[in-house]
């Protein structure tokens, strides 16, 4: 599925983003993907596609895109940094088999810490770690 240049241009801009068009296609891989890419899986893919895209420029762009909070960080490794478009409270789950991360619905109404009822949150993080279903099937 193509996402509308127009509106992604729109949208970044509506965020202060210049929306040149390397960082249109970065937003948009994130989008459509889905999967919580570090800069070296983002720029493998869109490389071949855009020959003078370099890694430097995929880090600065999500770095920007994680400023204007139009993507979040995603840090289920201590030494892999994944992105998200996917900014709405939810977690992750990573499986230790194949790498995937994938998101988890979270019913924010339904979680109660009486010790934060006093507190501001201003970050989140939900991750879990495991074996996803696809992988223990694998095994059986």
């Amino acid at each position: 599925m193509k996402l509308n240049i127009e509106k992604i241009s729109s949208y970044l801009k509506s965020h202060d983003i210049r929306p040149s068009y390397q960082r249109m296609k970065i937003f948009e891989y994130l989008i459509v993907n889905k999967n919580h890419p570090t800069i070296d899986m983002m720029y493998k893919s869109l490389a071949p596609e855009i020959p003078t895209l370099s890694k430097t420029t995929v880090y600065n762009t999500l770095n920007l895109f994680v400023e204007k909070k139009i993507a979040i960080v995603i840090l289920v490794e201590e030494n892999e940094t994944r992105y998200d478009a996917d900014t709405s409270i939810h977690g992750h789950f990573k499986c230790d088999e194949c790498g995937e991360v994938s998101d988890l619905n979270i019913g924010m109404d339904k979680i109660n810490i009486p010790e934060l009822d006093n507190c501001q949150i201003n970050e989140h993080h939900l991750y879990f770690k495991g074996v996803c279903s696809k992988c223990l099937k694998g095994k059986k």
